[in-house]
This record gives structure tokens, sequence and C-alpha cells, in this order.
């Protein structure tokens, strides 16, 4: 048996037992080294190197402590008063609500699980109340708007793609941009139907001389995303630095100007942003050590030669990408995912020309509709225990808008354009 198999072993094996992946990945490459005979300090060496010399891993945990700062203050109120005042006043309103929140939060947070389970805690809430959605429903639309977070800029994996790429992460952030919106009018025109097929209400429309006072309540949380894009491409700031802005930003305005948050809470929120960094931490460094065993085992070069023999085209290898990484999402994390599998691919997708910035598109957003996808579907799972309400039932409720994103997403993958447009606009050569 060889030590690759066997580090393939040790990674299964620890998983299943129930380790975490990237404990369980430092250990298989461990034994890998051990088998091949190579030194163990190698390990460390990767580990140590990988996370030191990244600046741009430092826009994660700043990305992260951002979104916890909005989620305890009274940001995600505001801003779901002012989508309630833009689009509430349409038949299934609170679910339009829900995805207009998503996509104005995803220019915040850069995280799906952070706008599930924040801000969708308090739509959840608002769509249930006096039995006017069901919970099932309401939780359903929740994890599918909360896909579209980490697609519209900032975000948190196409900052991981980056790392793995080297592409762009200014052109990765634009590149999200329209694919965002697209997938958001997808869910929005289904809700439109499915709140006629159900009967769903009309919420009372916002009267028009409230809206400039409840826009301005919410300005200064609208201008965060202004704030932290217009520095990244008006050449100010690094996407690292902007992460560093957005979350003095979300500090200043929750402690300072609406004084909503106590320093308690504050310290929570730190707290709570330091355990999720580190749980991310220990993937990608897993991910760093596992990753120097593929590159010595030559698995991504072996891959495409194997690939090369069937000649086929970019379409047809992005298709085949599109549904292993739907199937793998199915049953692994993203993150995992993205920082072990989607490297073997990046040296293939580049010998058929295909658009790093393109590609990394299409990989994020295979990967977040793999969050609503069962059985795993960690955002089943998050929206779940927020609304209270059983799997089956969202999973059912769901399986529309995963349709609904598929189709979204055969657009992003076969017309490169919907990705490019606006990258190039703004001076993308690719």
């Amino acid at each position: 048996m060889s030590p690759f198999s066997v580090c393939l072993m040790a990674i299964v094996a620890l998983a299943i037992l129930g380790l975490p992946v990237g404990y369980a990945m430092i250990a298989g490459s461990i034994v890998y080294l051990l088998v091949a005979g190579q030194d163990l300090s190698i390990a460390a060496e990767q580990l140590l190197q990988g996370l030191r010399g990244s600046f741009v891993l430092l826009a994660i945990p700043l990305f992260i402590m951002s979104a916890e700062l909005m989620n305890v203050g009274s940001l995600s109120n505001r801003l779901l008063h002012f989508c309630n005042a833009i689009v509430g006043r349409f038949r299934g309103g609170l679910g339009h609500v829900n995805v207009v929140q998503s996509v104005i939060f995803a220019g915040m947070s850069g995280s799906a699980i952070a706008d599930a389970a924040g801000v969708g805690r308090l739509i959840i809430s608002l769509m249930t109340r006096e039995g006017r959605y069901t919970r099932s429903y309401a939780a359903a639309i929740t994890a599918a708007s909360a896909v579209v977070g980490p697609i519209i800029p900032p975000s948190i994996p196409m900052v991981l793609f980056a790392l793995v790429s080297d592409a762009s992460i200014g052109y990765l952030f634009l590149g999200g941009a329209v694919p965002g919106l697209l997938m958001a009018a997808a869910l929005m025109a289904l809700n439109s139907a499915m709140a006629r097929l159900r009967g769903f209400p009309v919420e009372e429309a916002v009267p028009l001389r409230a809206v400039p006072r409840i826009t301005f309540r919410a300005f200064p949380a609208l201008m965060m995303p202004v704030i932290l894009l217009g520095g990244i491409y008006g050449g100010i700031t690094t996407p690292t630095e902007a992460a560093a802005v957005a979350a003095a930003y979300a500090f200043l305005i929750s402690l300072v100007l609406y004084r909503d948050v106590t320093f308690a809470q504050a310290y929570e929120a730190v707290l709570t942003s330091a355990r999720s960094s580190a749980s991310i931490g220990i993937l990608i460094g897993g991910a760093l050590v596992f990753n120097y065993v593929v590159t010595i085992e030559n698995i991504p070069a072996d891959l495409s030669a194997f690939l090369a023999d069937y000649e086929l085209s970019a379409v047809s290898f992005l298709l085949m990408v599109n549904v292993i990484l739907l199937i793998l999402g199915c049953l692994l994390e993203g993150i995992t995912i993205l920082l072990v599998i989607v490297p073997i691919f990046i040296p293939m997708a580049q010998v058929l020309g295909i658009d790093m910035v393109h590609f990394g598109v299409v990989v994020v957003v295979n990967l977040m509709i793999g969050l609503i996808t069962p059985p795993y579907g960690l955002l089943l799972f998050v929206v779940g225990s927020v609304a209270e309400a059983p799997l089956l039932a969202i999973i059912r409720d769901v399986l529309p808008f995963l349709a609904a994103l598929l189709c979204a997403l055969a657009i992003i993958t076969f017309v490169p354009d919907v990705v490019l447009w606006l990258p190039r606009l703004l001076g993308y050569n690719g």
C-alpha cells in the first residue's frame, strides 16, 4: 500500500471517529511523512510558513468580526426595516425582504453562516409571526438567500480561492457582483410565484413619507459596503486593510453612533469571532500540510494527464467540475472542498484556458449551493435550529429554491461574460 493511500485512510478514519477535519488532515499528513520516511518537521514548517506568509488570510477574522458586531447591535434591525420599506409591499413581501437583506448584508460579512444565524434569526421571527408563513418555508428561503451572501463582495470563500489560485481578490470580488444579483433575482421571482400559489399575505405598505426617515436610520449601515468596496477599487486599501476598516466601522457605529452595544457584548462578539476564525484557521492549516503531500505525490499533474486523455473541452470540463462539486457539497464542508479538492482542478483549468476569475466564481457558487443541498447542507441545520422546524419539511420547501439556484449556476458557468463583464469594465484584462 502506497504512503498516499495510508494517508487518505488515516484522514477518513479519524474524521469518521469525530476528529475535526483540519486535525484529521494534519494527522494523516504526518502519517504520510512517517511512512514515506521523510522529516516529520515538514508538517510544522508547511503549516507555519503557509499561515505566516499569507497576508490575505487576515481578512477572514476581520470580516467575521464585522458581521458579529452587526448582529449584536441594531444594525440588522435597521437594515430589515429599510428592506421592508422598499419591497415589503409586494405579495410575499417578507420573502423579498429576506432576499434583499441578504444582498445588502453580503456587502458587510462575506459569510453565509453569519447571514443565516444573525439576520436570519430576525427575519424568520417576522415571517412566522401570527402564522403568516410556515416555519419550514421561512427557514428554506432564509437558507437559500444566505447562499447569495458569499457571492456578492466581500466573500470569505473568494479570499480562500485567491489563496490557492493566486487570482486577484479584487477582480474575484467584482466577478461575483452580477452573478450574486442574478441569483437573488431568481429567488425573488420564485418567491413571487410561491406567494401566489400558497396565498401568502401582502404586508401593510410603509407610507412613502416614512421611507426617507427609515433610510436615514439605516444609512450608516448601508454605507459599510460603499466604504469597503470603495477603498478596494479606489486603490486606497488592500482587501485585508478594507476588512479591518469594515470591522472598525462596525465597532464605531455600534458602540459610539447608535450606542446599542455594550462593551460586554462587544467583548463577546470578539470571542465569538475568534472561535470561528480559529475553526477556519485549523482547516486552512490542515489543508496547507495536506496540499504539500498532494504536491509531492504529483496528483495535480497526474489528474491533468488523465483528463487530457479524454480531450475535454473547456465546457465539458466546467460541467464535470460542477457535477463533482455539487456531489461533494452534499457530503463535505465547503471550505474543506475549496482548500483540498479545488487546487487539483486549477492546473487543468489553466491548461484549457479557463479564466481564473470566472472559474473562481463558478467554484464558489457551487460550494455555496452545497450549503443547502441534502443530506449535509450545513445551512439547513442552522436555519432548522433557528426556526425550530422539522428538517424534512425544510428540505421539501428548499428544493424549488435549489432548482432556481442551479439554473442561475448554469448561466454563470456557460456564459462567462456574466462574471467577467464588470471586472473588464474596471480594467481586468483576463
